[in-house]
């Protein structure tokens, strides 16, 4: 088990510059994507992050052959070997469903693991299943298993009965190669499910509606290799963006696209926070020594990203009055609540409703990350919460973010990563 520890005599004022990677969330998808053609895709931005290597040894099981770069990846599935994506590692991650689609698509029958990933709530499966169930898939479940069969889909019209955005993502994908036409309902707007439509297109796909509630797709017979660049973590972004407002800091952040930021960016201006757009792909940060609370509510693309709730209640923390957040879209996704109170926080959970009364001042513990934005809120908390904080079981952390404790070293934080509880940096023999 690795750890991090933030060591803080005062709290921290972060400046300078931070570039941000690539998103986990739409690199995911386009590795997908990868199982629809026998061509070469080609893939730039790419985050180096722990979910990334675990995809491609899934598709590396079904036979894909890639070349892994600085920030480039080369992929190519010239023929699945295998349509079996085992439980040892959809488990570990639960965008491993989106290779259900495209396999199911191309090779005719798949069998993939119910999924795992965060314990951060009931995240069912049903709707993906539904969807290629009413184009032509006949599906069951065995043993743990999703077992997926059609000859041919066919193309159907399937409206969702709420968003979600694995499964639009995978019923594009199928749709790609169905006969004739599929028109998707109630589709998730994220900017993820749009990357990855772009991508199909760009790989001959028929695609209309991109970015829209209904998407309608053509089927072809074939699909083609394809360049494209991943757009920036929208996620990352915002994590140093609250990073900025929560220290009273002056960050810029390069390599982001600001309006996929629109909520947070409501959100952090009505606290305090100032925020300039620099040009194109970069936005300036100031935090601000009065935080102001508000209310939060988490919703789908383009309201306020459940993914950054965490980050924010760290921030509501520090505000000079009391914040409600309101959870809608997993139901357990409070548990980072227990561990900020450790810190210090004053933190009440009431069903889907957490209430915050700040401003109360942090002091550094030993805490336990239980998923992926959690442990981020953890970072985040360390760095105003006086002497030294560790967060252990990071390996949530690295499923979604490349290197933070570098970016966060390059701005001044005294954070260093623990092997085993032997104070030993990552990298160092024992």
């Amino acid at each position: 088990m690795e750890s991090l520890r933030i060591y803080t005599e005062k709290p921290y004022r972060l400046r300078g510059q931070v570039v941000i990677s690539g998103a986990k969330n739409a690199v995911l998808p386009a590795l997908a994507a990868s199982l629809l053609t026998s061509g070469e895709i080609n893939l730039s931005n790419v985050p180096l992050v722990k979910d990334v290597r675990t995809m491609l040894t899934l598709l590396s099981d079904l036979g894909a052959e890639y070349e892994l770069g600085k920030k480039s990846l080369r992929i190519k599935v010239e023929k699945i070997l295998s349509y079996q994506a085992p439980y040892q590692l959809v488990r570990a991650m639960r965008a491993s469903i989106l290779v259900l689609g495209p396999l199911l698509a191309r090779k005719g029958r798949a069998v993939v693991a119910l999924p795992g990933g965060c314990a951060i709530g009931t995240r069912p499966v049903d709707l993906h299943i539904n969807g290629l169930q009413k184009l032509g898939a006949s599906i069951k479940i065995e043993h743990g298993y999703i077992v997926a069969e059609a000859k041919k889909l066919r193309g159907a019209e399937f409206e969702f009965e709420k968003k979600t955005v694995t499964g639009t993502e995978n019923l594009v994908m199928a749709a790609t190669l169905a006969r004739g036409e599929t028109i998707l309902k109630n589709c998730a707007l994220e900017p993820e499910v749009s990357s990855l439509c772009e991508l199909l297109v760009k790989m001959g796909a028929k695609i209309d509606g991109i970015g829209e509630e209904t998407i309608r797709i053509k089927g072809v017979d074939e699909l083609g290799p394809a360049d494209f660049r991943i757009i920036p973590d929208r996620i990352e972004a915002g994590t140093f963006m609250v990073a900025a407002a929560l220290t009273q800091g002056d960050l810029i952040l390069k390599e982001v696209e600001p309006d996929h930021l629109g909520a947070l960016i409501d959100k952090l201006t009505i606290s305090g926070a100032r925020i300039e757009k620099l040009g194109r792909r970069s936005i300036r940060v100031i935090g601000s020594p009065e935080i102001k609370p508000q209310d939060v509510t988490t919703a789908p693309y383009p309201g306020f990203p459940t993914d950054m709730q965490a980050q924010f209640m760290v921030l509501m923390t520090q505000a000079n009055g009391t914040s409600i957040i309101t959870e809608t879209i997993f139901d357990r996704r409070f548990a980072h609540a227990n561990e900020l109170i450790r810190l210090g926080a004053n933190i009440e959970i009431q069903g889907d409703k957490a209430i915050v009364r700040g401003r109360t001042p942090l002091s550094g513990a030993e805490v336990m990350a239980t998923d992926l934005r959690a442990s981020a809120c953890l970072v985040l908390a360390g760095l105003i919460a006086t002497g030294q904080t560790t967060i252990n079981d990071i390996e949530h952390l690295d499923r979604g973010y490349e290197r933070i404790e570098e970016k966060l070293r390059k701005l001044g934080v005294k954070i260093e990563r623990l092997k085993n509880n032997n104070n030993h940096r990552m990298g160092e023999k024992k």
